[in-house]
């Protein structure tokens, strides 16, 4: 009797110890603002994760570059941080951000330091100016105010956001919480270039040996130059089983890109959320590495059969909720953990 009792001791002590390291598998976030630089600093289990970015010298705030939780780089590093062999066009694509291209008329997308001075006037800025709040722990938290300005510097939506950070061995997790606030009568005029937006790493393209051309909404052309090094070789999986290219324009709750980066399979995955407007979302999820989700593109997106025109009258204001999950390891997160990821996502 002694012995069976060891034994099942044994058995619930393994049991213990298996759900103790379950639940102990999520890893400490630190937050920290620089004393000297608009730059707040995330690490995860004591190694770096993101930054976020918010000097005058850029036109928006964002979060970069980003690591996997194997340390790999995620994000490219054209314009900040520019590594060879990668990519250079797009340079307004920088780590991961949010903004439209057509608000008022301001092409909030699109800004960067390569617009000529004689056409900035067309173009909108978003100035960072407080961090409401910094907490570290099991969940890292970042908060902060921005204003979504023109030229004259004269306030159209006011911006509060609020980023989780989360992780674990080989994940690592952004929430993403935006609402906007209109200082005046706001129309975000239906167009291709927002929402949230990510550009890939090199690795995490699709593979594409000839050149591709892009127009902006001002009719300027981007060549997008085709590549032989064979290092490219992402795809896209979207919720609703489109892959690859076929991926761009359609609807679906989550889509993720994935490739083999060094010896690992990395993802990364955006989440929608039922309560964002036009749920589920557009993809606007390029094969030259541009990840992006776009509720408010659906006449682009549809061939014109349909708009969407989202307006704001002074004082109203409109929220966009994000879950974007980086995982790396010998395989990448599957669709069922990601119906799951979703579904938690949902009811938050």
């Amino acid at each position: 009797m002694r012995k069976k009792l060891r034994v099942l001791g044994f058995a619930g002590a393994m049991i213990f110890v298996a759900s103790s390291a379950f639940a102990q598998k999520s890893e400490n976030v630190q937050v920290t603002k620089s004393a000297t630089e608009n730059k707040v600093n995330i690490l995860i289990g004591g190694q770096p994760f993101t930054s976020f970015l918010y000097p005058d010298t850029l036109e928006k705030p964002v979060l970069y570059p980003i690591h996997a939780a194997n340390g790999t780089v995620v994000t490219r590093g054209f314009p900040l941080m520019p590594r060879p062999g990668e990519p250079t066009d797009h340079p307004h694509h920088v780590g991961l951000w949010l903004n439209f291209e057509n608000v008022n008329g301001l092409d909030f997308w699109n800004n960067s330091y390569a617009i000529p001075a004689n056409k900035k006037s067309q173009y909108g800025w978003i100035h960072t100016d407080k961090i409401l709040e910094t907490k570290s722990g099991s969940t890292g938290i970042l908060a902060y105010h921005a204003n979504w300005i023109n030229q004259q510097k004269h306030v159209l939506l006011e911006e509060t956001t609020r980023f989780e950070f989360s992780g674990s061995a080989g994940q690592r997790i952004i929430d993403r919480i935006t609402t906007l606030k209109a200082d005046t009568d706001v129309a975000f005029n239906d167009a291709k270039d927002g929402m949230l937006g990510l550009r890939l790493a090199h690795e995490l393209q699709i593979p594409a040996t000839e050149d591709q051309q892009f127009t902006d909404n001002k009719g300027n052309v981007t060549t997008v130059k085709g590549g032989t090094d064979h290092i490219a070789n992402g795809n896209y999986l979207t919720s609703a089983g489109k892959t690859g290219n076929d991926a761009w324009s359609t609807r679906s709750v989550w889509c993720k890109v994935f490739a083999k980066m060094g010896a690992d399979s990395v993802s990364i995955a955006i989440i929608d959320h039922p309560q964002n407007p036009n749920y589920p979302t557009f993809w606007h999820a390029r094969g030259y590495g541009l990840f992006a989700a776009n509720p408010l593109g659906e006449k682009v997106f549809t061939n014109g059969k349909s708009a969407l025109n989202l307006k704001l009258k002074k004082g109203e204001s409109v929220t966009f909720r994000y879950r974007v999950v980086i995982s790396s390891g010998d395989k990448t997160v599957s669709p069922a953990e990601l119906n799951e990821m979703a579904a938690k996502f949902a009811q938050k």
